[in-house]
């Protein structure tokens, strides 16, 4: 019973450490699938682009008109830099995004009928109290 508890204690604090390096990662998915996007890697150089940086929310692509020109503009504000696409690139961006969704939710739907559609019998399944209720 020691053993068993020792390596649960082992296990437990190894999954906590991955949790916490998977947490502390400053490059979130949707900074990659911009950059398969073709969204070029630019950095606040003069006052103007370091005055539109500073305004624009977290997380989030916003289009900036830019000398006459329309960006789409994703902040990477804890490396000081931005993710910069035109139109076309944002296209491409937003279909990778959608499609990846779409990824997620068919995965999510097999995962679900392959528990439907497992043999519960041997175990019991839920029983007579989720059908009949509690007593």
């Amino acid at each position: 019973m020691f053993k068993v508890f020792i390596t649960f204690k082992t296990v437990a604090a190894m999954f906590l450490i991955s949790l916490a390096a998977a947490c502390a990662t400053s490059n979130p998915e949707h900074l990659d699938t911009a950059i398969a996007a073709g969204f070029k890697i630019v950095t606040p150089i003069n006052a103007d682009q370091k005055a539109i940086f500073a305004k624009l929310p977290k997380n989030t692509i916003t289009p900036v008109n830019y000398r006459g020109a329309t960006y789409y503009v994703l902040p990477d504000s804890s490396n000081g830099m931005a993710y910069v696409g035109s139109s076309a690139q944002y296209s491409v961006y937003r279909e990778m995004r959608y499609q990846k969704q779409m990824s997620n939710e068919d995965l999510k739907e097999a995962q679900i009928d392959e528990l439907n559609n497992m043999n519960w019998g041997a175990w019991g399944g839920a029983g007579a109290a989720f059908t009949a209720g509690f007593p």
